[in-house]
């Protein structure tokens, strides 16, 4: 086919697929695979569909786009270029995959604007998709009135074969189906290619029934290489069904346009290759040296740029509009959308007294959880079906259900790799919603990959894990978290907090929020059991992660430290040991990821070097522990699984008493 031959429609088009081509090729690395199959489909959504506005990515009611199957990153990246991102040049195109460029391996939110969420796992961006959709559906349902709305956007989800094997898109998919989320559309790139070859040696399920069960609306475009027509109708059928998501199956071939290696495994993660380059390209009829777009072509994309500005100039002045008919609620939407917090919220947070009654820590959460509600409008979330195990209900807050997006407790199910790849959509909607998740600290492990990318992606979501350790009790070794904290430490980016009592659980909360704001995810852990309002302990403090909660005069012949449920036994040791004439400080380490954040000489300050007879008590894994005892310290550790039993039983049966923390003391100072 020779170059005068081809529509303005095809050259659009070939324009992605061989500006993905043509970086893959540089680079020697990446997936030019998907990129040209799925051109087609993209070209009908991001032409014709999306509203965007390319020189203000951050621009409220655009439509977010996620490319789900992030390998196949340079069909958005190329899309960025061509509808004229100032995030992505041609250079940028030409650096792809290499060190220092905007154009990552796969779709990172942090490096390049134009990119909503951080997609590479497979399966987390359906998921995140089923979070901006909820988040938009929350907004929308909140501040929109008869006559006036401003909140109203899609979110579009590209997703393959690999994204509806992993079972994280299944739980995610499950729930909005559950919700009936109208805007939220997945247009499903069915080529039948993995990694491995063939999908017919591991994957043959009908996965449109599937989402038909799930409660989707369902359709097929049976021919996604050239039939635009039937795209952009399915599209437009999509968005006609407002009360279910819609799941649109494109069968595409995978490599399309290349004569000897379309449709085969080989295109799916590796370059073409010079000779098979030079065939793809006479065999599309694509003339231009490599990374050349026509000029009638990038003409034709850069009318994204008007479209776009005409679109966001039409909000604002709708917005304007509705400003002066509904000031309060405009000025609430504008501090949401600004990321400021509510004037004097920390206000709310509750304080305890020493004499105060001892209750558990997950019981303290769920009172601060509860006090802040009202102070802070953008608190949102639930847990994975344990809410009255967690304490995390917000009361009077009503359930986010189908028809009720007003509400703030959502029900995620036992969903916990969901939950946490939902939230995360949630955090990156750019609202200023935070969102917040439960479950029980052990279960973690199954939301490990989300919690993971909330920290790469500076996603602001708030985890609230309870059943901190062995003395959870009776449910035996599988649900006690031995090794889950020290695990969850190795996070970077990530703050753990292990609160000790009322305070701490405030203080934890404080951090929480204001971390939220700032795009930082925090990770509180709470206990199953009572445990008493301690001396010493602070709400300020807490954010230093580290902090003396009880000294005695002098240099200190030894440190006690303490994390969560532990320190008291260190506090009550103490005591015991300054009436033998011992000097001693109980340390509390409620956060290693906050303390290690403070100065030097404020750590010298709590953990003075010349004390080396340091004792810590945590019933966890001793695993990283080595850096805060120094040479002569020791600690008081769970290194082997749990055993089922009442929880008192076994804390004592592991040395978590009282006299055990004096006898390891003693044995230190000698």
């Amino acid at each position: 086919m020779a170059v005068a031959t081809q529509t303005l429609e095809e050259l659009c088009i070939n324009s992605i697929r061989f500006l993905a081509i043509d970086a893959v090729e540089k680079a020697k690395s990446g997936h030019p695979g998907l990129p040209m199959g799925a051109a087609p489909m993209a070209f009908v959504l991001w032409d014709r569909f999306l509203r965007f506005n390319p020189k203000n990515p951050k621009w409220f009611n655009r439509d977010r786009f996620v490319l789900s199957a992030g390998h196949g990153c340079m069909l958005q990246y190329a899309l960025l270029y061509l509808t004229g991102y100032d995030s992505v040049t041609i250079e940028d195109i030409k650096q792809f995959r290499q060190w220092g460029s905007r154009t990552p391996g796969h779709p990172e939110n942090f490096e390049t604007p134009g990119i909503e969420v951080t997609t590479g796992p497979l399966g987390q961006g359906i998921a995140n998709g089923v979070g901006l959709a909820m988040a938009e559906a929350h907004l929308a349902a909140k501040f929109n009135k008869p006559d006036a709305k401003i909140v109203d956007h899609y979110t579009y989800v590209i997703l393959g074969d690999g994204c509806n094997m992993e079972g994280v898109s299944g739980e995610a998919c499950s729930l909005a189906g559950h919700l009936g989320l109208g805007k939220l559309i997945a247009l499903y790139d069915d080529n039948h290619i993995s990694i491995d070859g063939s999908t017919d040696i591991s994957f043959t399920e009908d996965v449109a029934k599937r989402f038909e069960a799930y409660g989707w609306h369902v359709l097929h475009v049976e021919n996604g290489n050239t039939d635009l027509d039937a795209i952009h109708k399915a599209i437009e059928a999509a968005k006609a069904v407002t009360d279910k998501p819609s799941f649109i199956k494109v069968t595409t071939t995978i490599g399309y346009g290349s004569p000897n290696k379309a449709n085969t495994a080989g295109v799916h993660g590796a370059a073409l290759g010079g000779d098979e380059v030079k065939l793809t390209r006479e065999n599309l009829g694509w003339e231009y040296p490599p990374f050349e777009v026509p000029e009638d072509s990038l003409k034709h994309w850069r009318k994204a740029i008007e479209r776009g500005a005409n679109l966001e100039q039409e909000w604002n002045k709708a917005f304007a509009e509705y400003k002066s008919k509904y000031s309060q609620d405009a000025a609430e939407f504008e501090r949401l959308l600004s990321g400021k917090l509510p004037e004097g919220w920390d206000k709310a947070l509750p304080t305890y007294k020493p004499e105060d009654k001892a209750i558990a820590t997950r019981k303290t959460s769920e009172a601060t959880l509860n006090a802040l509600a009202p102070a802070l409008p953008e608190l949102i979330g639930g847990s994975a079906d344990l809410t009255h195990s967690n304490n995390t209900e917000l009361k009077g807050a009503g359930d986010f259900q189908k028809g009720q997006y007003q509400n703030r407790n959502v029900r995620f199910g036992v969903r916990e790799h969901g939950m946490g790849a939902i939230c995360n959509g949630i955090a990156l909607h750019g609202s200023g919603l935070i969102p917040y998740c439960a479950t029980f600290l052990v279960f973690t492990d199954y939301m490990r990959a989300a919690i993971r990318l909330s920290a790469l992606s500076q996603a602001g979501v708030v985890y609230v894990m309870t059943h901190d350790s062995i003395a959870l009790g009776e449910d035996g070794p599988t649900h006690q978290p031995v090794e889950t904290v020290a695990s969850l430490r190795a996070i970077p980016n990530l703050t753990v907090i292990r609160p000790a009592d009322g305070n701490e659980t405030s203080g934890a909360y404080k951090v929480a929020v204001e971390y939220a704001n700032q795009h930082r995810p925090t990770l509180l852990i709470f206990s199953r059991q009572n445990l008493p309002q301690l001396v010493g302990s602070s709400i300020e403090n807490t954010a230093k992660g580290g902090y003396i909660v009880t000294d005695s005069e002098g240099t200190p012949d030894i440190i006690l430290i303490g994390t969560g449920s532990e320190l008291h036994l260190c506090t009550q040791a103490a005591e015991k040991l300054r009436a033998e004439g011992k000097k001693v400080r109980v340390v509390s380490l409620v956060s290693w990821e906050l303390f290690d954040e403070q100065s030097a000489d404020y750590q010298e300050s709590v953990l003075p070097k010349a004390v080396t007879k340091r004792l810590a008590v945590e019933a966890g894994s001793s695993f990283g522990w080595l850096r805060y005892l120094g040479s002569e310290g020791k600690i008081i550790s769970v290194d082997r699984f749990g055993v089922s039993a009442p929880g008192n039983v076994i804390l004592e049966k592991f040395g978590y008493t009282v006299d055990n923390v004096l006898a390891k003391a003693k044995e230190l100072l000698g």
